[in-house]
């Protein structure tokens, strides 16, 4: 037997090794090779290195509890394997007490810790801010984005209105995808609506989306913290030209974003848009067409 001696010596050019190479891991690396992380490590918003960290955290619980599986699966094929000359049934135990109360608090243990840190981070995740800095609508249709930015008065609430993502033959997108800017550094909430069926809110760096339903608003609350341009698109099934849904979000500084809103004004892109392009005028069964008239024919 070794004495304890000689294997902390063992141990110890391996904790050493471990160290330096996650030393030299960069941000991204860090983040299991999540987006919404750049060299110097700031995140995309304030909640990205949340997100991350629970999902990265979990892989590596689950990698662990695989490996010590894994190790105990084939410790027994070979442990337990039929020798040569043997016959006849291995010896037949009923149960084993200590083995069935471990197998049993153990998952135990990890669901319930998957569990708290799930619902902690999630509580977090899903607090709306009262009195953000920021409010903005974003409406779902088939297939492109509204986007409308709040203001107290509808003479200071401006909007722009998006197209689905155009290709040429080659697959290239050619047209001026829906944009949805935002001040760096400032607390924002966005209300979630849909025009027509189920979409869902994604902007892919930021580690999180939102659906997106008919008649009933979803809202998500965050601040940006990093300067930069970033994709983002419909993450629900939602018909023939879902992977055309596509739009940009540029999170810029705050004068630049005033900048934006009152371009927009001057364009005269004012006032509250939700009624504009309602996609639900001709409500199924009703026979009502947009204009209020009555339809024949098919109901």
């Amino acid at each position: 037997m070794p004495s304890k001696r000689r294997l902390r010596w063992a141990v110890l050019p391996l904790g050493i090794a471990t160290a330096a190479v996650l030393a030299g891991c960069t941000p991204t690396e860090l983040h299991g090779y999540l987006p919404g992380f750049v060299e110097d490590g700031t995140p995309a918003t304030n909640h990205t290195d949340m997100v991350a960290g629970l999902w990265v955290n979990s892989w590596i619980v689950l990698l662990i509890v695989g490996v010590i599986t894994w190790g105990l699966m084939g410790f027994a094929a070979i442990a337990y394997r039929r020798r040569k000359g043997q016959t006849g049934l291995p010896v037949q135990l009923r149960y084993n007490m200590p083995i069935e109360i471990f197998y049993t608090i153990v998952p135990l243990i990890l669901v319930i810790g998957f569990f708290a840190f799930t619902a902690r981070d999630q509580t977090i995740l899903e607090t709306q801010y009262e009195d953000p800095d920021v409010e903005i609508t974003a409406i779902a249709k088939q297939w492109a984005w509204d986007f409308q930015y709040t203001a107290d008065s509808d003479a200071d609430t401006v909007w722009t209105m998006g197209v689905q993502a155009q290709t040429d033959e080659k697959g290239n997108i050619i047209n001026e995808l829906p944009t949805l800017v935002l001040p760096v550094d400032k607390e924002v909430k966005i209300t979630l609506q849909s025009r027509d069926v189920i979409h869902s809110f994604w902007i892919i760096d930021f580690l999180y989306k939102k659906d997106m339903y008919i008649g009933k608003d979803n809202y998500w609350s965050f601040t940006p913290t990093r300067e930069g341009t970033y994709a983002g698109k419909c993450a629900e099934l939602c018909g023939e030209y879902h992977s055309m849904m596509l739009f940009n979000v540029e999170v810029v500084s705050e004068a630049e974003y005033e900048d934006y809103l009152a371009d927009l004004k001057a364009q005269g892109n004012t006032g509250d848009i939700t009624d504009a392009y309602d996609r639900l005028q001709n409500l199924p069964g009703t026979g009502a067409s947009g204009d209020g008239s009555e339809e024949e024919g098919d109901h």
